[in-house]
């Protein structure tokens, strides 16, 4: 069996440190508004996620550039990953009484891994515009929502 080289851990350089430590960051500050509303899926969850998408970008990234793009395909990433969020997220969701909840969580899960693969390829503006519009639909537009239909419960 032929492997690729390993890379050595005196090589690792601070832009990889980069990628994954604000992967860890950002997948955090993604999770705080579910934990601050006692969803399934909080702080850790969705900061694990966004650093595995990470640490999975990045070394197919490396891998890919290792064997000269040959037998490699990097949209794996992606189906992978889609796979991933979508038994975690099945079961998030629950349906009880009624009604769907987790729904939300399990949506924000999707969006914490693509973050996490955005991070890990340093697309620096996609990583903070998709974290930017995502803290502002979890915590702005649900404060709205509770504001102008306190009636209606929201369903999450």
């Amino acid at each position: 069996m032929e492997l690729n080289d390993p890379i050595l851990v005196h090589w690792l350089d601070t832009d990889v440190l980069m990628r994954i430590g604000i992967a860890a960051i950002i997948g955090l500050l993604l999770g705080i508004d579910r934990e601050v509303h006692r969803r399934a899926a909080g702080l850790r969850t969705h900061g694990l996620i966004c650093v595995s998408a990470a640490t999975m970008t990045v070394s197919m990234i490396s891998l890919y550039n290792q064997i000269g793009g040959e037998r490699a395909d990097v949209l794996r990433i992606f189906e992978a990953t889609g796979s991933f969020i979508g038994i975690i997220g099945a079961g998030l969701i629950v349906f009880s009484k009624g009604r769907v909840q987790n729904l939300t969580t399990a949506a924000h899960l999707g969006l914490t891994a693509v973050i996490g693969i955005a991070c890990g390829a340093g697309q620096w503006p996609l990583v903070l515009i998709g974290s930017l519009v995502s803290i502002v639909m979890l915590t702005v537009l649900g404060e709205l929502a509770k504001r102008f239909w306190p009636d209606q419960e929201v369903v999450e």
